[in-house]
């Protein structure tokens, strides 16, 4: 006779390559938030579109960061969701400023699919989409 109902498992997010994930994603929120926060009180009007996506940028590290540290089935839809939003963005913008250089007067995070960051922009969200869609079955009790 059970008194307690027993918890569903939860998914798992953090292990192996989440660990990763979650360090890169973390220096990606500190990196781009900073930025912003930084060219967006000092010189807005410069840029502000530029200024603008890199706080957009550094609001999605954040929540696929907290989504991969919280774990379970809703938190990887939503992380799995934010990092295809993530991507487009990255080739959206990074295209955008190969194609049309003048439209911004500043770089952004995603500015030349993140060249400033190594490239980073560009394959971190295909390398977590990739993990959140692996780790789908990876369930620890």
């Amino acid at each position: 006779m059970t008194t307690a109902q027993e918890k569903p498992a939860r998914t798992r997010l953090t292990a192996g390559p989440g660990t990763l994930l979650v360090w890169l994603y973390g220096v990606m929120v500190v990196g781009a938030v900073s930025r912003s926060v930084y060219q967006i009180s000092t010189d807005f009007g410069r840029a502000p579109l530029a200024y603008v996506l890199s706080a957009v940028a550094g609001a999605v590290y954040g929540f696929i960061t907290y989504s991969l540290v919280r774990g379970g089935e809703t938190a990887r839809r939503a992380a799995l969701v934010c990092c295809a939003a993530e991507l487009a963005g990255v080739l959206i913008v990074g295209t955008w400023t190969l194609v049309e250089p003048s439209a911004f007067h500043d770089s952004t995070v995603w500015s030349d699919y993140g060249l400033e960051y190594l490239f980073i922009p560009v394959l971190l969200p295909v390398s977590a989409m990739y993990w959140l869609r692996r780790s789908r079955d990876a369930v620890t009790p």
